[in-house]
């Protein structure tokens, strides 16, 4: 999945440097065979499983800067969206491009399960998450197709403004422009469940990967 975000990122010709940040020199053989850069590992204390992303982004800015490297933006591209393609990454950039007074972007998608129709468990009872709507008719009792549209990010994409890192340590700040994925652009793997799904998709041809391409630069 490394390879083919990357080869994705590369594709679509819009990043000067493609830099994978990772505390694994294993990971980092791959990222640089397939044409990324890893100009040095990720600390283990920025590592962990509930290591905010904030720490380590803050943290790979710095590092480049002292090294002289520094850039107006970047972008954020999880691995475990292989789905995303070249063309995605460039329409979502022509998009940030367009917008004035925006900190960042991020990639959404209509949610499956709305959160109108979600509850919180306290003890024997248990609350709606949102109370909202109307007295007669709550969320929580209102068919799908005619409660109001919620959007939830993906790990797709998302694209920033250096400046939100480095002066309101953040990675979104607060103005936001949602970019809404297509298909199955903003699909995730995280289990064994959406692996099966993914190859199946693939099986069905409903999905194409990225072509791979090994660099020569090691």
């Amino acid at each position: 999945m490394l390879a083919y975000t990357i080869a994705a990122a590369r594709e679509s010709g819009v990043f000067e440097s493609v830099i994978v940040s990772t505390d694994a020199e294993d990971i980092a053989t791959i990222a640089r065979q397939y044409g990324a850069e890893v100009p040095f590992l990720r600390p283990p204390e920025f590592s962990g499983d509930t290591s905010p992303d904030i720490e380590w982004l803050e943290y790979t800015i710095a590092e480049l800067g002292q090294r002289g490297r520094s850039w107006e933006c970047f972008s954020l591209l999880r691995p475990t969206s292989p789905f995303r393609t070249a063309e995605t990454i460039r329409r979502a950039w022509a998009l940030f491009r367009s917008q004035t007074g925006v900190d960042s972007l991020r990639a959404v998608e209509k949610c499956a399960q709305h959160p109108g129709k979600m509850w919180i468990v306290r003890g024997q009872r248990m609350f709606p998450l949102l109370p909202f709507g109307p007295e007669t008719q709550p969320w929580h009792s209102t068919p799908y197709q005619a409660l109001p549209p919620v959007y939830v990010q993906n790990a797709s994409l998302e694209i920033a403004w250096t400046r939100v890192v480095r002066d309101g340590r953040s990675i979104a700040g607060d103005v936001l422009v949602p970019f809404l994925t297509d298909g199955y652009e903003g699909f995730d793997i995280n289990d064994a469940y959406d692996w099966m799904v993914a190859e199946r998709l693939l099986a069905e041809g409903l999905v194409q990967l990225p072509q791979l391409a090994v660099s020569t630069q090691r």
